[in-house]
């Protein structure tokens, strides 16, 4: 009768073969190899695994230069690769010197970064690191001390894509010991005479994981023997129920969505648990970070109970939350344009110049770029006849479905000195003969331009004239139709 695999073994290679499912028949692999107890038992249990499946493994690691002996440690996995035949590569990476927490996460930004980039390098679609249950359990307690929901609770995954972390869309981060204990482990690399080196760094108690492994953890496991794997049974808990949420959030987000903003209206039906759901849910899809519950709480009710014609504006680390005619809306932080300051000497506003024929021009102070399109062109690249279909301030203003497109004289254009600036109020135009000359605040409310974007719009006149004001189009007063002709079109940047 055949003899039976260690429970170690086993369990390493059925993680393994069903996190391979999610890559398909890639016939690499590759381990994140620090040269410590957990990794280098990795590093043995991988060569076996590879050898006797026919795979390719690569063995990556990843020097920080934070500690006086990460040289050495370079070193030793090198030769320990080298002794097993497994393909070795090292990456360099370098950290700006923060307190020790920054530190802390700065290098396992950096880290993770390098392993996803070596991977692209190399093929590999699929990555294994050394986590096991103590660090499962270290993970919740963490995270149940930090106050987190179902998703901090739910712990490391046995697999999973972390495309923002490992900047690599097609890897997937498999943890195949996470069911194995610390004991396990070094009873596997002592039965094995596996080598392995010390990271003093996990000896500093400034470091909260650290803390824990030397201290709450002992005391745990001479209290409640055998925690760790109720610990990892609750995470697994945590992960079924964060499940559920999601599939929850989707639901009511796929109610809620009208493009890139929810609906006030249809978000008012739901339970305040489960727009906090729904919204978490939605930052994670824009990829911003998860708010706080007290963040989260506060906000909520700023947006459902402010008056019906209040643009309620709530900062988030990484955008702007903004309700506007009963939409909510993610905007992004930008940065201040050089044309929206005004020089107390300068008795021009605005940035006057010459159009001397060119198919567009940059503005960096206003934010973007005038084009001037010839009419000539879009009949050509429309086709001959056809109507031209563009943004409004692009479309013919007004006039027959089938009407031709019109613009300025190009010439007249040329003679003229041109000025682009930020409205400063007062400014009126008139889109189509057979419609009213108006201030651009009712065309803006006319388009349904919120009126945060409204001050980053900028206008253009000819001379004394307002010929086009961005995202309206161009003034009527000066269009004509027939060849030689230009509209004024911008694109922001």
């Amino acid at each position: 009768m055949k003899q039976q695999l260690p429970t170690l073994v086993s369990t390493f290679a059925q993680a393994v073969s069903a996190a391979r499912a999610q890559v398909g028949d890639s016939p690499r692999l590759a381990i994140a190899l620090s040269g410590g107890l957990d990794s280098s038992a990795l590093l043995h249990l991988a060569h076996a695994y590879a050898a006797e499946h026919g795979l390719q493994l690569h063995a990556f690691h990843i020097h920080h230069g934070l500690s006086p002996n990460a040289d050495t440690w370079l070193t030793h996995c090198e030769q320990a690769c080298v002794a097993l035949g497994v393909p070795f590569q090292a990456r360099h990476v370098e950290l700006q010197r923060k307190d020790k927490t920054g530190t802390e996460e700065a290098a396992r930004k950096a880290r993770y970064a390098a392993l996803g980039a070596l991977c692209r390098e190399h093929g590999v679609e699929l990555l294994l690191t050394a986590h096991h249950q103590d660090d499962q359990a270290e993970t919740v307690l963490l995270q149940l001390l930090r106050g987190s929901g179902p998703a901090g609770l739910s712990g490391m995954d046995a697999a999973n894509t972390a495309a923002s972390l490992l900047a690599n869309e097609q890897l997937v981060m498999a943890r195949p010991l996470l069911t194995a204990s610390r004991r396990q482990l070094d009873q596997y690399v002592t039965g094995h005479g596996i080598t392995h080196i010390h990271d003093e760094s996990n000896d500093d108690p400034r470091f909260a994981r650290n803390a824990l492994r030397r201290t709450i953890m002992p005391a745990l496991a001479d209290a409640f023997p055998g925690f760790q794997e109720r610990l990892a049974r609750s995470a697994s808990h945590a992960q079924a129920a964060q499940r559920l949420l999601t599939e929850l959030a989707q639901q009511d987000l796929a109610l809620c969505l009208d493009g890139d903003c929810l609906d006030m209206t249809r978000l008012r039906t739901l339970s305040l648990d489960r727009i906090h759901n729904l919204l978490r849910h939605w930052f994670g899809t824009r990829g911003l970070r998860m708010p706080s519950a007290a963040w989260l709480s506060e906000t909520v009710t700023q947006l459902l109970e402010a008056r019906d014609d209040a643009q309620v504006l709530v900062t988030h680390p990484d955008c702007h939350v903004r309700r506007y005619r009963d939409r909510l809306h993610l905007t992004p932080k930008l940065a201040d344009l050089e044309g929206t300051r005004e020089d107390q000497f300068d008795q021009t506003p605005g940035t006057p110049f010459r159009w001397s024929g060119e198919a567009q021009l940059a503005f960096p102070a206003y934010g973007g770029v005038l084009h001037f399109d010839a009419i000539e062109a879009v009949h050509a690249e429309a086709g001959e006849g056809a109507v031209v279909s563009a943004a409004p301030e692009a479309a013919p203003a007004g006039g027959e479905a089938d009407a031709p497109p019109t613009g300025i004289d190009a010439d007249w254009l040329r003679s003229l000195p041109l000025l682009i600036e930020f409205r400063r109020g007062g400014e009126r135009l008139k889109r189509a003969d057979n419609r009213p000359t108006r201030p651009l605040k009712y065309h803006f409310q006319e388009l349904n331009i919120p009126a945060w974007e409204r001050g980053r719009l900028p206008v253009v006149h000819a001379g004394k004239d307002l010929i086009f004001a961005a995202g309206i189009g161009m003034d009527c007063k000066h269009l004509g139709a027939g060849v030689g002709r230009i509209r004024l079109r911008w694109q922001a940047q």
